[in-house]
């Protein structure tokens, strides 16, 4: 790493790894002009003070240089030091930003031992909740025991328990085959990742209640199709990531067993089997009994410290292994919060085991590096986390004018977050766990203060199920949305699009929301608009790795740049329903192209619209 800055020239070179130290030889180039130069000293995360010896003069810059050791982390933070004539100097990162007030910023940072694959960077994701997309077999689904199937893909979905009690059951029969159907049209969008909800057997249609790892539900096709589907997309240069759910299976499982289902003896069915080890206890009453899930009784823990669950899932021949062996790219990690370290990196060494330059993505809610964990830990864990923290932030900004919040939080990711961790950061439109982005912007139906902007104020799922937008509401909610995911489009990180998000599909809730992908009826305006967000993607590649400044968070509108060692881009988003100015610094004035939402123009933006200019 090289940085230039004031006449200032700072180069960090990594000169040889192991586990647990870095060996680094750290170089400045300070201007002689300042006087004569003494105790020069590299400052570590604000605390640690180390030495810089004199090497030698180079034109009108005098060299000073160190070796040190120190413990791997995600990042550090740096500044220098030293005396010129007497006089103690800082030198430190000049801070552009007016938003930025944490001291922290005024450092430098660097994360040089920290890579994530090039191939996610910036790229644009499809979420797919595969019941739900589109079913390209012409085989009827075979009757199963507690599935209900539908008659047709216009039947209404079923919300809430059946009448055996029995939660998530019904199928549409939407497959992998249906998926590779629609590769042409996902190409269309942009797509460069598709992002795929649990696939595997399982009694729900969601399928986060794993029941046999080894094989793909029979109503989402077979392991050749997902073979298939991994080829097929990957001639396209589409990649495929699988959600694994690794912290629970099933109950009706081969491992647990409670149903008798499968021709295993499984843990529920005795403390004999082989599959007892597998899941987590704990003592009630005197007694130990199985710890259950957020207390779901269909979703038996597995216990993150089991050496023969680990090695089921990592160990050679593992679960791991048999999906890369179908062509997999990468994994989601389901409650990635709730793995153990160890079980992380061991999922980790098995994905690189297979793939050199294999993803892996956490659900991780909250900011990452608050919780004590090594989640993000110098390559070790994940390569980064889905941006629940970000897009909370993101919605308060255009739901209730939080500044404060989309400040700090964009502030924190900034400095706290591995450069390439942001650059592969999840911005999504919405997910399967949230309500559906068209939703999102009926503000009147969320709680202000609530935990995130997505708690509803009535989460009864009947209402939830009937909640429609009338047509006023959903061309007013539609003009912030594109708004919003305008915004999203220059921001660092995917930009992932949960499916039908780009038609607008309706959904209040995290059960509504999974609607059948329409077969004919759809937003043709909104899927034109993001096709031309997926081409703004492809046609500038620079965003992929570019900084990002905020320069400005208003009531009216946000301000940021993107810039590289190259190229720059200037970013103005309104969130508000009427004609706003802004100033445009000098240097766009000369602009080589622009990006407009709502026919914005330079220094005016439209009712809900933006501009994008690249110097």
């Amino acid at each position: 790493m090289e940085e230039v800055l004031n006449d200032v020239q700072i180069k960090i070179n990594l000169l040889n790894q192991n586990n647990d130290l870095n060996n680094y030889q750290i170089t400045i180039k300070i201007p002689m002009q300042l006087g004569w130069l003494e105790n020069v000293q590299f400052i570590l995360n604000g605390k640690d003070n180390y030495k810089m010896n004199y090497i030698n003069q180079e034109n009108d810059l005098a060299v000073f240089q160190t070796h040190i050791t120190i413990p791997t982390c995600a990042i550090y933070h740096y500044c220098f030091s030293c005396e010129a004539n007497g006089n103690l100097i800082y030198i430190k990162r000049k801070n552009h930003s007016n938003l930025q007030t944490n001291l922290i910023n005024e450092n430098w940072k660097s994360s040089v031992n920290f890579d994530v694959p090039d191939w996610v960077k910036g790229k644009v994701m499809y979420h797919v909740f595969v019941d739900r997309f589109k079913r390209g077999s012409k085989e009827k689904m075979e009757e199963m025991p507690r599935r209900k199937i539908h008659n047709s893909w216009e039947e209404d979905m079923i919300i809430g328990p059946d009448e055996q009690g029995i939660w998530n059951n019904d199928f549409y029969g939407g497959d992998l085959k249906g998926i590779k159907q629609q590769l042409p049209y996902l190409k269309s969008l942009g797509v460069d990742i598709i992002y795929l909800s649990p696939i595997v057997k399982s009694q729900s249609n969601h399928r986060y209640d794993t029941g046999d790892y080894e094989i793909v539900d029979p109503y989402a096709g077979t392991n050749e199709d997902l073979k298939n589907l991994c080829e097929s997309a990957h001639n396209l240069g589409i990649a495929i990531i699988l959600d694994a759910v690794f912290n629970h299976t099933g109950n009706d499982s081969k491992y647990f067993n409670e149903f008798a289902s499968y021709d295993t003896v499984g843990a529920y069915q005795s403390s004999d089997s082989i599959y007892n080890s597998f899941y987590r206890k704990k003592e009630e009453n005197g007694q130990s009994k199985f710890d259950y899930w957020w207390g779901m009784k269909n979703l038996p823990v597995c216990d993150g410290n089991s050496s023969s669950w680990i090695e089921y899932i990592t160990g050679t021949d593992g679960i791991i292994d048999k999906w890369f062996a179908l062509g997999i790219d990468g994994l989601r990690l389901d409650v990635a919060d709730e793995l153990t370290d160890n079980f992380i990196k061991k999922i980790r060494k098995a994905v690189k085991r297979n793939k050199e330059d294999g993803f892996i993505i956490g659900e991780v809610w909250k900011n990452p590096m608050h919780m004590n964990r090594e989640y993000l830990s110098s390559g070790q864990c994940m390569d980064t986390v889905m941006n629940y923290w970000f897009i909370d932030a993101l919605l308060r900004y255009y739901n209730y004018t939080d500044i404060d919040k989309l400040t700090q939080t964009i502030e924190e990711i900034l400095t706290e977050y591995p450069k390439d961790t942001i650059n592969s950061l999840m911005n999504f439109t919405s997910t399967h766990d949230i309500t559906r982005a068209i939703n999102l912007f009926s503000k009147e139906n969320f709680q202000e203060n609530g935990e995130w902007a997505w708690n509803l104020k009535n989460d009864n799922i009947y209402w939830c199920k009937d909640y429609v937008l009338t047509n006023e509401q959903y061309e007013h909610n539609k003009q912030i949305y594109e708004s919003y995911v305008f915004a999203l489009t220059f921001f660092p990180g995917i930009l992932s699009i949960f499916y039908g998000d780009e038609i607008g599909i309706q959904g209040m809730g995290n059960l509504s929301n999974r609607k059948p992908y329409p077969q004919t009826e759809y937003d043709k305006e909104l899927l034109d608009f993001f096709k031309k967000i997926g081409n703004i993607r492809k046609n500038e590649p620079f965003l992929r790795n570019a900084e990002l400044e905020m320069l400005d968070i208003n009531q009216d509108y946000l301000m940021f740049e993107r810039y590289d060692q190259y190229d720059k881009m200037l970013v103005v988003v309104s969130k508000v329903n009427e004609e706003v100015d802004f100033n445009i610094p000098k240097e766009y004035k000369n602009n080589s192209k622009i990006y407009t939402l709502k026919k914005s123009k330079l220094g005016s933006l439209k009712s809900y619209g933006g501009i994008a200019i690249k110097k």
